[in-house]
């Protein structure tokens, strides 16, 4: 993907050419893309790339995040974007994420991981994961974090694994009546950092639910990034592409530099919290927000410098919660 305006003052990826593969997750029959960095010593250098799982949007077929799942993995992410299908009444059978997806997608990286012949063979970190999702894919997730078994999202018994450290979602909520007023949102009572992102222009998710949701996200770090101009097929490679639901806002910023705004806040908010990346965390908690002007970001962090509990604690008794310079409700 060609950079864009967007990029002109931020961080860009680490690494300039990612590549992909398409296989099978054994567990579910389903295909799955899989993007990785590939610099030119790839298979001589000292790599170990962490697990990024993008859940689809309802209805979105997998191919519809190249876009932003390879300027992801270019932040060092090997990034896993699965097909789905499943029954789901009374929506039929179609593309829909489900948590049961966690455990099949790290066992098949795993598998990728330990098979001599497999692209991304001995440089995938199985032991951390960070979610993605879009839309029903963020809900997936964020019930999954919040631990509530929800019937549209988990079809049977789950607990998230030990292995997932971070979530940031595109588009989405939690809410048990996100159509009906007053909304009912689910408390999360998480223990990992979350972002939640959203396009000022949504017609699909409002935004207030996103807002919503985030105000009921129990624990820091937490932060909230609103692309101004951006519906909710932001994400995707075209605007309402095939398959789901129409959003009938039409965006006023351009799909390329949306799908590059929410990429490099997607991967550096992993990095800050899957790899205690410095840099990173300084981005999407303090810089990044002067410097992108397509962006409005409001955050809760754990303090860094919090005696013996590390970058990242989140149960650190006499929190210290700072609110960044700009809470704007869109």
């Amino acid at each position: 993907m060609n950079k864009t305006a967007a990029a002109t003052f931020n961080a860009p990826p680490l690494f300039t050419d990612v590549t992909s593969y398409t296989t099978s997750i054994t567990t579910s029959n389903g295909a799955a893309d899989i993007y990785f960095p590939n610099p030119s010593d790839l298979n001589t250098g000292d790599y170990s790339f962490p697990v990024a799982l993008l859940l689809q949007g309802a209805n979105v077929d997998k191919s519809n995040y190249s876009n932003y799942a390879s300027t992801v993995a270019g932040y060092g992410f090997v990034v896993v974007v699965p097909n789905n299908e499943r029954a789901l009444p009374p929506l039929g059978t179609g593309l829909f994420a489900e948590t049961s997806l966690f455990n099949a997608v790290l066992a098949q990286m795993r598998t990728e991981n330990s098979n001599p012949n497999s692209p991304v063979a001995g440089v995938v970190n199985t032991k951390k994961v960070g979610l993605l999702g879009h839309s029903f894919g963020g809900s997936v997730g964020l019930s999954a974090i919040a631990d509530a078994c929800l019937p549209r999202f988990c079809s049977t018994p789950f607990s998230l694994p030990d292995e997932v450290a971070a979530g940031a979602f595109y588009a989405t909520g939690l809410a048990r009546t996100p159509n009906v007023l007053p909304v009912e949102y689910i408390p999360i009572n998480n223990s990992i950092p979350v972002a939640l992102l959203k396009g000022t222009l949504d017609g699909v998710i409002p935004p207030f639910v996103t807002d919503g949701t985030y105000d009921n996200i129990q624990n820091p770090p937490k932060t909230l990034i609103s692309l101004t101009g951006a519906n909710h097929y932001g994400i995707t490679n075209t605007n309402n592409p095939s398959g789901p639901s129409p959003d009938r806002n039409t965006p006023i910023i351009p799909q390329d530099v949306a799908i590059e705004t929410l990429a490099r806040w997607s991967g550096l908010f992993l990095r800050a919290s899957i790899l205690d990346d410095k840099d990173a965390f300084n981005y999407i908690y303090f810089t990044g927000d002067a410097t992108d002007p397509n962006v409005t970001v409001i955050s809760e962090r754990v303090p860094e410098s919090a005696p013996n509990f590390g970058l990242f604690g989140i149960s650190l008794a006499g929190i210290i919660i700072n609110q960044l310079r700009k809470r704007v409700r869109n």
